[in-house]
């Protein structure tokens, strides 16, 4: 993303936790959002793939965004909520503790990541400082490419062997 190319724009995210660390996502993806349901799991699953669920006749796998991130994963309860978002063709719920807040935010507000973030620049697209928190913002669609986080999917990996599945 050129931030530079954003000076009036504004940005639509939705804002929400995982290990207590702020997280935002475009809106534009996102196709709803739903409370904690129990999930089926499937075995032989990457590690952050929790399972499925069926949403009106159709069966998505949930993942845990924080496992997909590397962080320790999320705790699921009646607290924690599932992003249902549509992401390079495929249709996913994410797990997160909680959604926080939808905000129309100026796009200039938007900082570069650092350059010294290693892989985390892949799949980042800045920091929103709001108010007085940082907030992550991450690219959905970078995150679960072929190339995303550890390339090869498994263990917080992106779309490799097994993900065709779903």
């Amino acid at each position: 993303m050129n931030i530079n190319a954003l000076t009036n724009a504004s940005l639509e995210i939705i804002a929400f936790r995982l290990n207590d660390q702020s997280f935002c996502v475009r809106t534009r993806s996102i196709r709803e959002i739903r409370g904690w349901v129990p999930v089926t799991p499937m075995p032989h699953a990457p590690y952050e793939v929790l399972g499925v669920i069926n949403l009106r006749g159709m069966v998505i796998p949930i993942i845990d965004l924080a496992a997909k991130l590397g962080m320790q994963g999320t705790e699921a309860s009646e607290r924690s909520a599932i992003i249902v978002t549509d992401v390079n063709d495929m249709t996913m719920g994410l797990l997160v503790e909680g959604v926080s807040d939808i905000l129309t935010v100026p796009a200039d507000s938007l900082q570069p990541v650092p350059q010294n973030a290693g892989q985390a620049t892949q799949f980042i697209d800045g920091i929103l400082a709001h108010q007085d928190q940082m907030i992550c913002f991450l690219n959905l669609e970078e995150l679960f490419s072929a190339n995303g986080p550890s390339g090869s999917g498994g263990g917080g990996g992106g779309a490799g062997p097994g993900w065709e599945e779903f």
